[in-house]
This record gives C-alpha cells, structure tokens and sequence, in this order.
C-alpha cells in the first residue's frame, strides 16, 4: 500500500530574532521530519541560525544550496535560467520526502509571501502536495519596531520599494508615497541615498541593518558606508506624524 504523501509547510521564522516566531511556526517546524533551508554555498544562512534553538535532535536538515547569490554574472551565464532551474531541482528534492510520506517545513526569513525565497517552491508543488503557509514577522516591521518609526498614520499609504529599481524610476515611486520602506539594498544603497536625499527626505529617513538579530545596526543615513552596506539592511520613510 502507497503511503499517504508528506504535507509541505512554508515557515515565516521572522526578521532575526528567534522570539518573535509564531506560536505556530514552532509548533510545525518541530513536529516535521525534515526541515529544509535554502542558504549560500558554504554558509549556514539566517534562516537556519533564526530556528536553530528550536530543533529536535532527531529532525534533518535539509540545505538547499543557492548556485549563484548575485545577479552579476559573466555575459554567457543567465541569472534568471540559473535561478529558475535551482528552483526546479530544489522542489524536487522536496518532494521526494513528500513522496515517502514525510512533512517537510521548509523555513523561510520574514514572511514566506513576501519576498520569499519559499514562494518559488510554493508554485512548484502547492498543487501537488497538501500545503500550508504561516505568515512571519517581515522585515519591514522588525526594521519599524527597533528603529521605534511608526510607519503610517491614519489613511496614509505605504509603498514597498525595491533598491534594484532604475534611478528615476525610484524617485517617481518614492516622491508619490506617504511613507516608503526601500528594501534590497546592498549595492543599490548609494542610488537610493541619493534619490532620498534629492527629494528632500533625509531628515525623515531611517537606516538599520539586520533589523532585530545579533548584529543589528542603527546608523544615521549620512554616515552609512557605502561600500559595506549589506543586502539585509532597510532605509524607512516614516508618514509625517499626525497629532490627534
């Protein structure tokens, strides 16, 4: 007799500090055989570091190892096809633990759904396999709770920006927002400490990295060394405050 598949749960672990999991995140990634994390040839991951205080002993761990982490590749390799087919190997791997009946929880920084590495593999095997997602504290939240920045008041809006966003493109973006939260950063952050600055916002502008783990930073925007900026790092446009 065939054995009931494994279920598959996508698993926000949150911004970086393990407490601010859910309840629930804990709850199915300890009761799952197999935990998956995708990471960097080499390194453990944040991920994995976030969880790892909640493992059982006789869990397994599974990496799913990243073939490239940048977009900047030599001009006969595509960034997008490498990607792509890493994701396609990596569902698979998964679903033969699903196929042998085990639950896998693959876990995922900040939220699954946003931004989320789990996602890719969400649209490879929800439809195969019974699936559940818990949402996560994301970043843009952890950075807004340490840097103590109420983000939006009353019927403000807020724009989710990406930093890869072309110069003027990310200047008409963020010069039409209420509040902004500027995300992917790395070596974007010169571009969009520029277009912070040209739009008048470096007042308002806050900078953190690492929002809520170990090696958190909070620096003003102007002393932020460009060259060392990390990928994990967030620049917040707080609404202007509304008094009651």
């Amino acid at each position: 007799m065939m054995s009931q598949p494994g279920r598959l749960f996508g698993l926000g672990v949150g911004p970086g500090d393990p407490e601010l999991m859910t309840v629930k995140a804990v709850r199915l990634l300890q009761q799952s055989p197999i935990v998956a994390y995708l990471a960097a040839k080499g390194k453990k991951g944040n991920a994995l570091t976030i969880i790892e205080s909640y493992l059982r002993p006789e869990q397994t761990t599974m990496p799913l190892v990243y073939p490239v982490t940048t977009e900047k590749l030599p001009a006969h390799l595509n960034y997008e096809t490498l990607v792509s087919d890493f994701y396609d190997r990596s569902a698979e791997e998964v679903a033969g633990h699903l196929d042998a009946g085990r639950d896998v929880a693959v876990i995922c920084e900040g939220d699954p759904f946003f931004y989320g590495s789990f996602m890719y593999l969400h649209d490879r095997l929800a439809t195969r396999y019974q699936t559940e997602v818990v949402p996560g504290v994301c970043s843009v939240l952890g950075a807004a709770s340490v840097l103590g920045a109420p983000l939006v008041y009353r019927n403000q809006s807020l724009s989710i920006l990406s930093g890869v966003l072309p110069e003027e493109e990310l200047k008409r973006r963020l010069a039409d927002a209420d509040a902004a939260a500027i995300m992917k950063l790395g070596s974007n952050f010169e571009k969009v400490r520029r277009v912070v600055n040209e739009l008048g916002l470096g007042a308002r502008a806050l900078y953190v990295e690492r929002a809520t783990m170990s090696n958190q930073r909070i620096l003003p925007l102007a002393e932020v060394d460009a060259a060392t900026s990390p990928y994990f790092s967030i620049v917040l446009v707080p609404g202007r405050k509304w008094h009651s």
